[in-house]
């Protein structure tokens, strides 16, 4: 089975060496050619064009959002030389009207389309044990699953409409914006009693919150302030909050809590902070509450 990976930012890269290195012929393309050489030491075939994926049995795409995807797989051509019965394996986060439009393309041209986003950062990635969220007919996540069982711990089933893996990781990233944004206001709020926030971090994890990851994590984060090397930026953030908003709106359902995390999103980029992670959306209140 011949692979082909494009989207190889933080994410990506860790995704396509454990191909690699389950020793599945792997050909890569991107921009940034320092990465693309990492890869072809890992293995990887390098090609001197986008458009040469589209000459594999399965392709993946991690890309940043729908514009990245529609650039390359659309309108670069990608989609259009691949073959009848081979498999795009989308695991980018896209808004659920452009994953329907995709379905759509993909069925136009008997080319099998599974959407796949995940759950994980890039460690979580690095590792194999990402939460792969798929959606798509039956039997092409059939003949993808051994793949899929490489990059991640679980792959979690949503059924055949490819758009409904893309709603379910829109709706984890909003809960855990969601979480970040009460920690940032909590954590502020026992900062300005002069409580120290690694104190109260320790009583979360270990009580109300006990065994939620997004807590440990991102709040150890919080306590220390602690928001370089970015996972996840702030930008990518702003930017899943959108799609549940825009998502909701489609539906004629209320978010309203939406709204307040866009705007302390986008304070938090006014401020400077679009290279920081997205957990930095805490510094907000710490900064409003004069705590920087």
């Amino acid at each position: 089975m011949r692979l082909g990976f494009i989207g190889l930012g933080a994410m990506g890269r860790p995704m396509a060496v454990n191909l690699l290195r389950a020793n599945y012929p792997v050909k890569v393309w991107a921009r940034n050619q320092t990465v693309v050489q990492a890869l072809v030491e890992e293995g990887a075939e390098s090609v001197a064009s986008a458009r040469e994926l589209a000459d594999v049995d399965v392709l993946f795409s991690m890309l940043s959002d729908d514009t990245a995807v529609r650039d390359l797989l659309l309108d670069g051509g990608i989609l259009a030389g691949m073959r009848r019965e081979s498999i795009h394996v989308n695991m980018a986060t896209v808004s659920l009207r452009f994953a329907r439009e995709l379905a759509s393309a993909h069925a136009e041209r008997g080319i099998g389309y599974v959407a796949a986003p995940v759950l994980g950062r890039t460690d979580v990635a690095a590792a194999g044990k990402l939460n792969i969220l798929a959606a798509g007919a039956d039997d092409a996540i059939g003949r993808v699953q051994p793949l899929l069982d490489i990059l991640g711990q679980r792959t979690w089933h949503f059924g055949t409409l490819p758009e409904r893996a893309n709603a379910v990781k829109i709706a984890a990233n909003f809960s855990i914006a969601c979480a970040l944004e009460a920690m940032g206001e909590s954590f502020a709020l026992v900062r300005a009693q002069g409580i120290d926030a690694a104190n109260f971090l320790d009583l979360l994890v270990n009580t109300l919150f006990a065994g939620a990851p997004v807590y440990k994590g991102y709040g150890a984060m919080i306590a220390q302030q602690r928001f370089e090397p970015a996972g996840f930026k702030l930008p990518l953030g702003l930017k899943d909050v959108q799609l549940a908003m825009q998502a909701a709106e489609e539906a004629h359902l209320p978010l309203p809590f939406a709204s307040i995390l866009r705007d302390n999103l986008l304070d938090a980029i006014a401020q400077g902070d679009a290279e920081l992670d997205w957990s930095a959306v805490a510094k907000v209140a710490a900064r409003r509450g004069g705590l920087t």
